[in-house]
């Protein structure tokens, strides 16, 4: 499974790891469910799927159930998807500090009325629903063994653990010992997520942990073939994929030329989507300072083809750098949550009215 990661996983992208990997799940970055109901325009486009996908994989993310609940009947209704996913794992605080992501685990009656109602409305359609989830808000405070039990009775057809709770963020190391805890105590398949930085990694978990399958999210950011590899392992082969930057950077120019569609043809858009790639796909090779530069002041298409022609072609990574952590790595110094939020596993009748109220839930992105 390629895991929703906001600002990466749209069509383009999904579309090269696709390409490179196994029959499997790859998910499209995180829709806020309240942006899609008020049909918020950047909504409608991260809905967006390229022909050749299949299935079609989709997240929803929200805290009001009734929203999340409408959200899913616009998906069914409008044959958007053929799979959804509900987000409980994000830490970021702008979702937490709103009882979303992994803090919403903690009030029980709220999360299981939440995945109850999306899986009635998803059931008679026949789409699948999974959910997404942590260890909990911290060690004190861990969710997972519940939460994997609620969605597994509220209908779920998997559940996807990333081994770290909120606090750890996307730091230090997850801890894999959680995932086989969560494979044992439920009868549907649990997908392990957390360090899979290389094709070993995915079989290391799959052996330790017993989980039906992995969850790929920093280590394929700039390495798309990292697919390739985990197919190639999975079928007991040990080929891997070590391009030269030729061809990593032809990767980066149809990986441009995908944005500019899904930017409706706007070069700059695109281009500027797509710098934090290229800062990825350069990862562990020695380009140089100058070059990195150029290649972030990129404004259309023509300049990053130039970019690319100035790559030394025969050069490839380091041994040395091959299997390495990728992106946020970055610590939460503090966990924010609405006032009063682990008083109790429920939610009030007066925490729902300040939670939700007229629905304040952000209809922007």
């Amino acid at each position: 499974m390629l895991s929703p990661m906001a600002g990466v996983t749209n069509w383009p992208f999904r579309v090269l790891c696709e390409r490179y990997g196994p029959q499997g799940l790859y998910v499209a970055e995180m829709i806020t469910a309240r942006a899609l109901v008020a049909r918020n325009p950047k909504a409608f486009r991260l809905c967006r799927f390229a022909p050749s996908e299949s299935p079609r994989s989709l997240q929803l993310y929200g805290v009001n159930p009734g929203i999340v609940e409408q959200a899913a009947r616009m998906v069914v209704d409008g044959h958007m998807a053929d799979h959804v996913d509900l987000n409980f794992g994000c830490p970021v605080p702008k979702v937490t500090r709103r009882g979303g992501g992994s803090a919403l685990p903690w009030k029980l009656d709220v999360f299981a009325e939440l995945i109850h109602r999306v899986v009635s409305v998803c059931d008679a359609a026949g789409i699948p629903v999974t959910a997404k989830i942590r260890v909990g808000i911290d060690h004190e405070h861990e969710t997972y063994l519940d939460a994997g039990r609620i969605a597994q009775e509220e209908g779920c057809a998997a559940v996807s653990l990333h081994a770290r709770t909120t606090a750890e963020y996307y730091g230090g190391h997850a801890d894999w010992h959680r995932i086989a805890e969560l494979a044992d105590a439920l009868t549907i398949p649990v997908f392990g997520n957390g360090d899979i930085w290389g094709a070993q990694d995915a079989l290391d978990m799959m052996k330790q942990t017993g989980c039906a399958g992995v969850a790929i999210g920093r280590g394929c950011q700039g390495r798309p073939w990292l697919f390739a590899d985990i197919k190639n392992a999975f079928n007991a082969s040990d080929e891997r994929v070590n391009p030269t930057l030729a061809e990593v950077g032809a990767v980066i120019e149809e990986h441009a030329r995908l944005l500019t569609e899904f930017y409706d043809g706007d070069e700059v858009m695109a281009v500027h989507d797509l710098r934090k790639h290229v800062a990825w796909y350069l990862k562990g090779f020695a380009v140089g300072g100058a070059t990195r530069k150029a290649f972030m002041q990129s404004e259309n298409l023509e300049d990053i083809a130039r970019n690319v022609r100035e790559l030394d072609p025969n050069l490839r990574l380091p041994d040395e750098m091959a299997d390495k952590p990728r992106g946020r790595v970055r610590y939460a110094k503090k966990v924010h949550l609405p006032y009063g939020w682990l008083d109790s596993r429920e939610l009030s009748k007066e925490g729902r009215e300040a939670l939700f109220g007229d629905d304040p839930m952000d209809a922007s992105y």
